[in-house]
């Protein structure tokens, strides 16, 4: 069986999960979806653009993390 994104967030949505991040390395880009009234709003960000979250702002505004840091970890 295939899972998509949508089956993901079907099942964050269902357990009450209030952020998660996709880091995807082929669109270069990280979507910060946050639960807002049980609903996801995903807000994207690119190359050096700073990386907004809700559940981390003060350590994300702190050190000024952008979306081209985070694809250029190594996991």
């Amino acid at each position: 069986m295939e899972r998509t994104w949508d089956d993901a967030v079907t099942t964050y949505e269902a357990r009450g999960i209030d952020e998660y991040w996709i880091v995807d390395s082929i669109a270069q880009q990280v979507s910060v979806l946050t639960q807002i009234e049980g609903l996801y709003e995903v807000a994207l960000f690119e190359g050096d653009t700073a990386i907004a979250s809700t559940l981390l702002a003060e350590l994300v505004s702190e050190s000024g993390l952008t979306a081209a840091q985070v694809l250029k970890a190594r996991y």
